[in-house]
């Protein structure tokens, strides 16, 4: 009896020393950075400098990380709490400016450029994330993915042409789109067996895929409407190619060895070309809401209640989404939440902390504030909020849309033992893409390039670049 019970005790210490040291590594890679950019917000209580909402935030953060099977709960209840510590601590808080803007509600329905508010995110989130959930399986109802393996190779190189592709598609394609039809091939052709690392591979690789197109994700379309020329993002593909190899190298490995690729295709399979029609309609149609109204939801139920017309759609699928949808939803509108006005001054190293910075906070606001603040390299900084989501489940909606499928993928800790590559290839594409070409900033609509020609007013960057009297003349009352 007493050399059970001191087994019991050896364990049980095995196990807390283990939890303490994924919690230590957690805290270290996501928290620390967060709170590196949380001064500079509006009045309001604080503990050591930092803002209570913060410490609500990091609570909700490491709630989700502990308690992966209640991670719904875990985001509402901190939602709530952070909107009720809003509501009687911080007075007379905006909540309606907050959400729809100042701007009339009827003209920002008709006119993109006039949508304020958080609103407009939380819809099309929401969405998107249903309408590609009913996509990926019209997807798999196609037949396609039970014709692929006949075209891929039967080793360790299929699931790596398989990330190549999803890397392809996200170029012009949505991430969640993406990653949406990744997933489902891999449900076919191996077996329902997918390693959670090759699950984080395939996030990677959707996220990577949109860093460099301005249509391939949504911060990047932001950094397009806001006057950053396409060319100037383009070359956030030297740090996701880089990426993209390192990741798919460990990543197909990993799955090769877990569970190969079917060698060949079901002998009775075909492609149902009218489902296959409905699921190209449905990816136009979020191209085209994209663009010129910048809502890729609208096109996508658009498209969906064409399809209706032609064949069955499987709204089943809806609500075995929704609950994983709302949670993204509560953690996207948490971070909107928190008092970030300011960022430090642009440079290689604030893009390079914002990309573990989106791991756990919404990479649009991120990059809207970047947007202001300007003299970013607008390449670099893509490639950061937009594969620096992929490093945790939840840092993206391409990840939160996927764990839909694979739930037993929402344990933050087995993502990260499992995906270490994904953090591993951030670093090296991140300090690849600086060796080669090193710091651009580009000119947006506000602000101007060199910055000693920039018009904003009291911009710091450019009172930096400026000659000591020219500053002196320009602060002047």
């Amino acid at each position: 009896m007493y050399y059970q019970q001191n087994i019991n005790k050896k364990e049980l210490l095995l196990i807390a020393t283990k939890l303490f040291k994924w919690l230590f590594f957690f805290t270290a890679l996501i928290l620390i950075p967060c709170f590196a950019f949380v001064a500079g917000g509006t009045s309001g209580p604080s503990i050591g400098g930092i803002r209570i909402e913060f410490f609500l935030f990091g609570l909700t953060l490491l709630g989700v990380a502990l308690f992966h099977n209640q991670t719904f709960w875990v985001a509402l209840i901190g939602l709530t709490a952070i909107i009720l510590y809003k509501l009687f601590f911080i007075s007379s808080y905006p909540f309606a400016q907050h959400f729809f803007g100042t701007n009339p509600f009827i003209d920002q329905l008709i006119h993109k450029e006039m949508r304020q508010g958080e609103w407009g995110i939380i819809v099309n989130l929401l969405s998107l994330l249903v309408g590609f959930a009913v996509l990926a399986k019209i997807f798999e109802e196609s037949g396609v993915p039970d014709i692929l393996p006949k075209y891929l190779p039967d080793d360790w190189k299929g699931p790596f042409v398989l990330l190549v592709f999803v890397f392809i598609m996200s170029s012009f394609l949505d991430n969640i789109a993406a990653a949406m039809i990744g997933g489902t091939i891999a449900l076919v052709i191996f077996k329902h067996k997918v390693h959670i690392g090759f699950i984080a591979a395939i996030v990677a690789a959707s996220n990577a895929g949109g860093s460099g197109s301005v249509v391939g994700d949504t911060t990047t379309t932001m950094m397009w409407i806001d006057g950053v020329s396409a060319f100037n993002v383009f070359h956030a593909y030297v740090a996701a190619g880089v990426a993209l190899v390192i990741v798919a190298w460990f990543a197909a490995h990993q799955q090769d060895k877990y569970q190969r690729i079917i060698a060949d295709a079901k002998p009775d399979a075909k492609v149902d070309w009218v489902r296959l029609g409905i699921v190209a309609l449905i990816l136009v149609g979020a191209i085209l809401s994209n663009v010129y109204y910048d809502m890729p939801a609208l096109g996508v139920w658009v498209a969906l209640l064409i399809g209706a017309i032609f064949t069955k759609i499987p709204w089943c699928e809806i609500p075995a989404s929704l609950k994983g949808s709302i949670f993204l939803i509560c953690l996207v509108t948490s971070a909107s939440f928190m008092p970030v006005e300011t960022l430090p001054d642009a440079s290689w190293m604030t893009a390079f902390i914002l990309g573990f910075v989106s791991a756990v906070f919404d990479n649009i606001p991120l990059t809207k504030l970047c947007l202001d603040q300007g003299h970013f390299d607008w390449g670099m900084l893509a490639y950061t909020v937009g594969f620096g989501g992929s490093m945790i489940w939840f840092g993206s909606s391409a990840g939160v849309a996927i764990t839909n499928k694979f739930p037993e993928s929402r344990d933050v800790m087995l993502w990260l033992r499992k995906g270490w590559h994904v953090i591993l290839a951030y670093i090296i594409g991140f300090f690849v893409l600086l060796l080669i070409l090193g710091w651009q900033p580009a000119s947006n609509k506000q602000h101007l390039e060199p910055a000693q020609n920039c018009k904003a007013q009291n911009c710091p960057v450019a009172l930096k670049a400026q000659p000591v009297e020219k500053v002196q003349e320009a602060v002047k009352p």
